[in-house]
């Protein structure tokens, strides 16, 4: 019985201190409205940016990498296969290609060092963008994750930080 209390008693707790802790102007994007995955299984995912995230992310992405993985973030179509130099194209960062494969440390160097280590051409750009700004980037990329794509990555994200 003295077990189960205090079972009841943390679980009480953690509801509502995540209840209280959310303040209007550092709220999380998130996504409310349920989406339908491809397997009729219902998602909903908070994210870790927030909307001024995305908004300064946005202008950061169409000043830096929008010539290369295009406006929307569609890159390129046959991104996997390497082109006649012998390198990667520039994929798409939309969540139809593998960026969402990689935990936020490995996107925050690709972006400040480069991918030409992994076969590809895209520059650095650490003497442009400052960390915080390739957060922001990061979360406009994200932004056009779906739901069932994000939770995949914040999976493989929490499991590269243990």
């Amino acid at each position: 019985m003295e077990n189960t209390l205090i079972v009841l008693t943390t679980i009480g707790s953690l509801f509502f201190i995540t209840g209280c802790s959310e303040s209007s102007d550092t709220a999380l994007v998130s996504q409310n409205k349920t989406k339908s995955s491809e397997l009729g299984q219902q998602t909903n995912v908070s994210r870790w940016y927030t909307e001024q995230h995305v908004k300064n992310g946005d202008k950061h992405y169409q000043i830096h990498c929008a010539s290369c993985h295009k406006v929307d973030a569609s890159g390129t179509s046959e991104w996997s296969k390497k082109d006649a130099d012998g390198n990667y194209p520039p994929p798409p960062l939309n969540g139809t290609a593998h960026t969402w494969h990689h935990h936020m440390g490995a996107l925050r160097r690709t972006i400040r060092l480069g991918g030409v280590i992994f076969g590809g051409t895209m520059p650095g750009f650490e003497d442009k963008l400052n960390n915080q700004e390739i957060d922001e980037v990061l979360a406009w990329v994200q932004s056009h994750w779906s739901d069932r794509v994000y939770a995949a990555w914040q999976q493989k994200n929490i499991q590269a930080s243990k």
